[in-house]
């Protein structure tokens, strides 16, 4: 195992960017290398047992049957800020188990996150956003930068992948009493794959159409009474399909050691590695207004629509285009029971993350015929480059105390939390070359160099490929605490408070002369904050197994926080060509805040095997940073109502069900842009539909199929007539036992090959969602 890193397959730059159309020899060797791991420890594992039994008189267990009442109805959240079961948590939270992702076939968080209703996806946008990576919005706002790993904020520009994860939490509504800034619309939560007692392994090998070929490991052995070690690993390579050229290739390591298992102190330290390298895809151009093609009707028809193309129409440039990341983290979590009630429990963590890409956005060009802008069929090739490091330093100290204060029980939970996180982030844009919008060249010459003057190699990149630089680092000191008070067998009341520091600093590179000549690093704006946030809440719970609650919950946006940007937030490198300070626009203006209300309930059915939830909620956003005539002002208000209801859980023993659906009515209430005010906020659809259903027809074989609707979304409220299509796409599943140890399972994703926009930029290009493809996997148990 621990050779694993160093057989990796090493690529040039030019040979990663090739299309792979078929399977190379290291990439089978790989896969077969995860799997050949992992089923040598089963041997071995095997060997001994069988000479254990031998001595053992140990009657052999029944035979496992695939029917399991809690494999869709998880009771509990991974983070000890959340004392009580989910059933009573006053809150909207989507837990996706592991189970439902093996089932769905799911091989990106992207994916995953299909089984969550309110949450859409936006398009990657290379200088003027954060790139491409897991860009999404919650409930109508942005939670980009709402990543949590373990409980612990994770800023990591990337496309993540399941391989190590236990299971996806999707807390809804402000959160910042919990996990700090950001979190308007929710947060997502990853719980990774710890070390555990017993010994397991599980190894898989995926085949399917578009060149996918997928292997898995996931091993864990107890080492002695207390002691555990747990391994994951990943390769993944494929095709988009229905899209030209684009591809995926990555990998990923997962180890777990844990100390003291079963004891009152433990201490447990987790690595994780995670590397990608992709031909990214900016899809296809929006047709702006007043689209021309000389002595022909062409584009008239087609204004603020996609251009009308087929949708495997590739725009970029397939030996030049890239997207790279690598991204490790390492986590040392210490707990300890001083009794069954007063616990103690503290997590360090240091992640770093690398992200590189050179995407080409495709644009349509102005011929410069009057009256105002005109176009004709040519397309511009945008050429965009980022590179940006992130590196964060983070420390949080739990104490959970249960107690009773005369009739009234109490479970506290105090924190304290530290972190550091710093942003490097470089720069260019600029048009490259042209092609024709009906047949694009997918090759063609290679971009000409920026200026030769601007000099960069102070923050390590060169200067001819980055003229736009900046970096910001932020410090933040908080302190919480939460309290569930129980009140007799009905009434509980749920109460919290936060006090977070932060002191951003930030700064740029300006260029002087007519030439830009490189002139100093120019110091920003340097921010302090101290935000209270708090929530609180009302559960009545007329029996064990159901509950009634209202909530109110506040979050927050620092100053300087480039909000939509993500992560940090903080830096907004100028482009080529234009001088950059650090994030000015937001200097000095008022932290954005939020509240939410939530009316909802919650119950257990059917012996606790089936939950139910609805929610009617309200949240708004006020001092939302708004530009007109190129001034920034924290003079807006978003609005979103909605409606939430979910189910998880066995519908009959053999039948199980994942579903939800949402519904949002957002507005932009105020804003400094008239016309903005009174619109749908961006990539907010009205309705989001999901299900999912697996039956079990024997005890060894399963069927499942579930569909997903998408409503439409507005591009960008700056234009609203640019609207993105509604959608409905269906998957299907078969899968068999054919032993104790052994499976396989077919996956069908897109069943009706639907050909529709699944991410919009606000800049000017949509994505199309991928076409119908078939994935087979081999599953081998010890």
């Amino acid at each position: 195992m621990n050779s694993l890193p160093s057989l990796m397959p090493k690529y040039s730059s030019r040979s990663i960017r090739r299309r792979a159309r078929q399977p190379r020899a290291d990439t089978l060797s790989i896969t077969t290398l995860l799997c050949a791991a992992g089923s040598l420890t089963a041997q071995t594992t095997g060997t001994q047992a069988q000479a254990e039994t031998k001595k053992s008189t140990t009657p052999t267990p029944l035979k496992e049957i695939l029917i399991d009442a809690n494999v869709y109805n998880p009771k509990r959240l991974q983070s000890p800020k959340y004392t009580e079961p989910l059933r009573d948590i006053p809150q909207t939270i989507t837990v996706i188990p592991k189970k439902l992702i093996e089932d769905r076939g799911s091989f990106s968080l992207r994916d995953v996150l299909k089984n969550s209703s309110g949450i859409s996806m936006q398009a990657g946008e290379g200088v003027s956003g954060m790139g491409s990576g897991d860009n999404l919005s919650i409930r109508g706002f942005s939670s980009r930068s709402d990543w949590f790993v373990d409980g612990m904020r994770d800023y990591a520009n990337y496309n993540r992948d399941p391989f190590n994860t236990e299971q996806i939490e999707v807390a809804k509504g402000p959160a910042s009493t919990n996990t700090g800034r950001g979190t308007t619309g929710g947060s997502i939560n990853l719980s990774t794959k710890m070390a555990q007692m017993g010994d397991f392994n599980v190894s898989n090998f995926t085949y399917g159409s578009s060149n996918l070929y997928r292997g898995t490991v996931d091993v864990n052995e107890q080492l002695s009474e207390h002691t555990a070690f747990r391994f994951n690993g990943m390769y993944h390579h494929a095709d988009t399909p229905g899209r030209d050229e684009v591809f995926q290739e990555r990998y990923g390591i997962g180890a777990s050691l844990a100390l003291g298992l079963g004891t009152d102190t433990r201490f447990t330290i987790n690595y994780q590695r995670y590397e990608e390298n992709n031909l990214p895809d900016f899809g296809i151009p929006w047709v702006p207004n007043g689209a021309y093609q000389p002595g022909a009707t062409g584009l008239t028809g087609y204004i603020n629509q996609p251009a009308p193309v087929s949708y495997n129409t590739f725009y970029g440039r397939r030996n030049y285009d890239y997207q790279k990341n690598q991204a490790d983290m390492i986590t040392l979590i210490f707990e300890h029971d001083f009794s069954s009630t007063f616990k103690f429990r503290n997590t360090t963590r240091y992640s770093r993350n690398h992200s590189d890409s050179r995407v080409t956005a495709p644009r349509f060009r102005d011929i410069g015929i009057a009256p105002g802008n005109q176009y004709d069929y040519t397309i511009v090739r945008e050429e965009q480059r980022r590179k940006m490091t992130n590196s964060m330093f983070a420390n949080q100290s739990l104490v959970m105390a249960d107690f009773g204060t005369g009739a009234l029980k109490h479970s506290l939970v105090f924190g304290l939390e530290f972190s550091y996180e710093k942003q490097l982030s470089a720069i260019r844009a600029g048009n490259t070359q042209v092609t024709n919008l009906l047949d694009p060249s997918v090759s063609g010459p290679l971009a000409p160099p920026f200026n030769n003057n601007r000099d960069l190699t102070q923050f390590g990149v060169s200067p001819t490929d980055y003229p736009g630089s900046a970096e910001a680092h932020i410090g933040t000191v908080s302190v919480y605490a939460f309290d569930t008070v129980k009140i007799g067998d009905h009434w509980q009341v749920i109460g919290g408070i936060r006090y977070d520091h932060l002191h951003t600093v930030q700064h740029g590179i300006y260029y002087t002369g007519a030439n830009d000549i490189f002139g100093g690093s120019n110091p920003g704006p340097t921010n302090d904050d101290d935000v209270f946030t708090w929530k609180g809440a009302l559960v009545y719970k007329p029996v064990d197994y159901g509950s009634i609650y209202f909530g109110y919950g506040t979050s927050f946006n620092a100053t300087g926080d480039g909000g939509n940007s993500g992560g940090l937030g903080l830096i907004s490198p100028g482009a080529a060509g234009v001088g950059n300070t650090g994030n000015l626009t937001f200097a000095g203006l008022d932290p954005e805040r939020a509240t939410t209300f939530e009316l909802g309930t919650k119950w257990d059915l059917f012996e606790e095997r089936l939950a139910l939830s609805a929610a009617f909620f309200h949240t708004e956003k006020r001092n939302v940073r708004t530009t007109n005539t190129n001034i920034t002002s924290s003079a807006g208000t978003q609005t979103v109502d909605g409606v939430e209801v979910g189910i998880a859980g066995q519908l009959t023993r053999r039948w199980q069900v994942f579903a939800g659906a949402t519904h949002l009515a957002s507005n932009f209430k105020n804003s400094s842009n008239p016309g903005e005010i009174g619109q749908s906020l961006g990539n907010t659809p009205d309705y989001t539909f999901n299900l999912w259903s697996t039956y079990a027809v024997t005890d060894d074989l399963q069927v499942g199929a579930g569909v997903q609707y998408m409503g439409k979304v507005v591009s960008n409220p700056q234009n609203p007539t640019r609207l993105v299509p509604d959608y409905w796409t269906s998957d299907a599943m078969i899968s068999y036992r054919i032993t104790d140890n052994f499976s396989l399972r077919l996956n069908v994703y897109n069943l009706t090959n639907k050909r529709y926009i699944e991410t919009s930029s606000t800049t000017g290009h949509v994505i199309p969602g991928p076409g119908r493809s078939l994935a087979l996997t081999a599953s081998v148990k010890f």
